[in-house]
């Protein structure tokens, strides 16, 4: 029988305004000396929810079933508390002690980072098993013995169909992001890679959902687990200042690129919905001589790794973004969010924005809005429980949202109809048919070429074939009937018999 506990993540600065008396901190968790230090060197004092409810259950060794989506501190509530569990030994080759299942490279990467920042002061050794970098190097570092492995399950698989990778002696094994895991189609790849496992081990599953698949394999791979469920925030932090602008379709770049001038801009992440989105307006930013990137899930590996090293160093200023590409990033000291695109759902408006304005810090979030949008920002005041502040870019035009929203939709229905006009009107006649009304067309009569005489040939008896007689009336047609009607059957006629 699993025990749950439910409990609400605070914005940051919610956080900061209650009082260090009803906070725990991390000294309270059962952390060792290298780790806190470690931990206080980043500024933390205080852990999230998810922290402080799951981090106690995993240094006991039990199962985990936790419920938080990325941005609530859950890489931290797993990653610290193993690397206490997993210190004073090590890996042997081929074999790592541990297994952490992403569903992404990026979110991998994430993870990697985590256990380089916390365990500073352990010797503990990790290997990261993503695509896009070389097999043969990945299996060399595994050949020297890992502790902890950071895979996402298909290259997990390929290297272990090599014979490179032995999982007998892993005992923790992590599943994060499982939700994100079902949608891309893994689950039988995690079922298998679970089944290459050890039956005696500590499994720790996180989902942002617990959807009933969720729990079939929670049911499947947990003994005993401690349910832990974290919900989002639906509020804004107050350290963040919001903005919202509406302008026309033709006008967003123009705005954006305004904005940014406007802005004391030290480094931004700029969220566009689509990937072919991201290319364009990297495009037009480059050619406006900003320093700008791109990270989208069509890149590659390579590149995407070098482009967030650049953007972290300061190297680039903006980061053009998808949101499943921008997943799992923290980048510390964020100074803007700009939503080029108005968020799909009214949560993702939260979690873009919510990159900003951390740890105390002043964040501000500006949102490019069209008429068309109106829905999705009236759903996501609803969310937040106020409206956002709506702000004019200097030297464009001001757009209602209904004369926008109108326009942009009658200019779409009218091109549709004459499309499907000019499909279905026959060639030459367009201009007919849009200026004059239909009527009815006298017959052809001159314009009927005659029957063919009919011509006699040979059958397979021998004997010619008859020529028809004289043609039934055939009805139905009027003058225009066609040349085959005219055509009697074989064995009919006045002269249908045989010689």
């Amino acid at each position: 029988m699993s025990e749950t506990i439910v409990s609400t993540a605070e914005p940051a600065a919610h956080a900061s305004e209650a009082s260090a008396e009803t906070m725990p901190l991390f000294s309270d968790l059962g952390l060792s000396e290298p780790i806190l230090r470690a931990v206080a060197e980043k500024g933390y004092r205080h852990p999230t929810p998810i922290q402080a409810q799951a981090i106690p259950i995993v240094l006991m060794g039990r199962d985990v079933l936790g419920c938080a989506e990325t941005g609530t501190g859950k890489t931290a509530s797993f990653t610290l508390p193993m690397i206490d569990i997993l210190s004073g030994s090590r890996g042997r080759a081929r074999m790592p002690r541990s297994l952490i299942l992403e569903p992404t490279r990026e979110l991998a990467l994430q993870v990697a980072e985590n256990f380089v920042q916390y365990g500073k002061y352990q010797k503990l050794t990790h290997a990261l098993l993503i695509g896009g970098e070389s097999l043969n190097d990945q299996r060399d570092v595994l050949a020297r013995g890992v502790d902890v492995l950071i895979a996402t399950p298909g290259r997990l698989l390929d290297l272990f169909e090599r014979g490179g990778l032995l999982l007998t002696d892993t005992h923790i094994l992590v599943i994060d992001e499982a939700d994100r895991m079902l949608d891309m189609g893994f689950i039988p790849d995690v079922e298998r890679i679970v089944g290459l496992l050890p039956r005696r081990r500590q499994t720790l599953l996180f989902s942002a959902t617990l959807a009933p698949e969720i729990r079939r394999l929670a049911d499947a791979f947990l003994d005993n687990p401690k349910e832990i469920t974290v919900a989002r925030p639906a509020s804004v932090a107050a350290t963040i200042t919001e903005g919202l602008a509406l302008v026309a379709e033709h006008d967003k770049r123009e705005a954006l690129r305004r904005l940014i001038r406007e802005e004391q801009v030290q480094n931004a992440l700029i969220f566009c919905n689509r990937k072919r989105d991201v290319d364009i307006l990297l495009r037009s930013l480059l050619r406006h001589r900003f320093s700008a990137g791109a990270l989208h899930g069509d890149m590659a590996q390579s590149v995407r790794f070098a482009t967030l090293e650049k953007f972290r160093a300061g190297e680039i200023r903006l980061l053009v973004c998808s949101d499943v590409a921008a997943r799992g990033l923290d980048i510390g000291g964020l100074s803007h969010v700009f939503n080029f695109d108005v968020p799909h759902h009214a949560e993702d408006y939260v979690h873009r924005i919510g990159r900003t304005g951390r740890a105390g810090r002043e964040g501000r979030a500006f949102s490019l809005a069209t008429g068309g949008d109106r829905l999705a920002i009236e759903a996501i005041e609803r969310l937040i429980g106020h409206p956002i502040p709506r702000l004019a870019v200097e030297g464009l035009d001001p757009v209602d949202w209904s004369a926008d929203e109108g326009k942009r939709r009658g200019r779409r229905g009218g091109q549709k109809a004459r499309n499907a006009t000019s499909r279905s009107a026959p060639q030459g006649a367009g201009k007919e048919t849009l200026s004059t009304p239909s009527r009815p067309r006298a017959p052809k009569l001159a314009a009927k070429p005659a029957p063919a005489p009919a011509r006699a040939s040979t059958r397979r008896g021998g004997g010619p074939t008859p020529a028809p007689g004289p043609a039934a009336p055939v009805f139905g047609f009027g003058d225009d009937v066609p040349a085959f009607m005219r055509i009697v059957a074989r064995g009919t006629g006045s002269s249908g018999g045989h010689e």
